[in-house]
């Protein structure tokens, strides 16, 4: 048995050099699919794995002596790497200061993200966590103005074709079969957006990505979990902002072209090769514009248990 994705249906082959072992246990410790024990004082396979080997490497990972390899589900000991020292990360107050520098960036200049830069995003977007390995975020570039322009033309155009989903006819006859909150969603939020997004084009603005000179939208697939494509596209923001871009993380056009035989063509079109649960825009591009103040944030709630 193994957990399918889109990219591997088979669960990883564990590989383990008896000479190399010291029966350390490490392995066993961090494997979560009790796929591995001791024995004998060695490591080896069990019969008592959940779902067989996922490919998470962390055995091969910790494994001081290098005895074990995991090969399968797109990886192999060709992808381990020396980790970075403590000293060379990030500190807490450097962090900080990066979240709190960033704000929502939709004033653009001209000038284009070099493709050295988009790869750095990409190289510290692919390092998110996911919930089950090989991740399956799938990841479509828009990496000049002209292609925004032109994604964002022929999305305004779908949206045309589909006003009637915000109509008042439509709208009063979901009401009994939807709740209050999708109710005022579409009457508040949705109906406008149609409107401001369309009528934007109409006067050749970009009221919908901006006229970003970046764009990359994060998706996943039918086996993904919803919320690997929002982390990933989180540490895409984050890497823009530490490389002097602003960004802006833009949700509303997801979920307008998930479904239906229009949404499809134009999915096909930009090479979007799923329906996704969840998914996320991210545009990049030079500010044009300079803050020098943020705004104090709050969450609704932050309830601390008490037993």
């Amino acid at each position: 048995m193994a957990i399918p994705t889109t990219r591997a249906k088979d669960k990883g082959q564990i590989t383990i050099s008896y000479e190399k072992c010291t029966g350390c246990g490490l392995c066993v410790t961090v494997c979560k699919d009790f796929s591995l024990t001791v024995k004998n004082g060695k490591a080896t396979t069990s019969d008592t794995g959940v779902f067989g080997c996922i490919g998470c490497g962390h055995c091969m990972a910790i494994c001081p002596t290098g005895a074990i390899a995991i090969r399968g589900r797109e990886v192999s000991p060709d992808d381990l790497f020396k980790l970075p020292s403590v000293d060379e990360s990030v500190q807490y107050e450097n962090l900080l200061s990066l979240l709190q520098r960033r704000r929502s960036i939709r004033e653009f200049t001209n000038k284009p993200v070099d493709h050295l830069l988009i790869e750095k995003i990409l190289n510290a977007a692919v390092t998110a966590p996911m919930g089950i390995p090989p991740s399956d975020v799938h990841v479509m570039v828009l990496d000049t103005r002209q292609k925004v322009y032109q994604f964002t033309s022929d999305f305004c155009k779908f949206l045309e074709s589909m006003k009637w989903i915000v109509s008042g006819w439509f709208l009063t006859l979901m009401k009994p079969f939807w709740s209050k909150s999708n109710d005022e969603l579409f009457r508040k939020f949705v109906r406008p957006l149609f409107k401001i997004y369309t009528e934007g084009m109409e006067k050749d603005e970009n009221l919908v990505l901006y006229d970003a000179p970046l764009a990359m939208y994060f998706y996943g697939s039918q086996y993904a979990d919803p919320a690997d494509p929002l982390i990933a596209a989180t540490y895409a923001m984050l890497a823009g902002e530490s490389l002097g871009l602003g960004t802006c993380m833009l949700g509303a056009v997801h979920p307008l072209i998930q479904n239906g035989r229009k949404a499809a063509t134009l999915r096909k079109k930009y090479n979007i090769r799923h329906k996704s649960r969840e998914g996320l825009f991210v545009v990049f591009g030079y500010p044009s514009v300079n803050y020098t103040r943020g705004i104090k944030r709050s969450f609704a709630m932050v309830d601390f248990y008490k037993d």
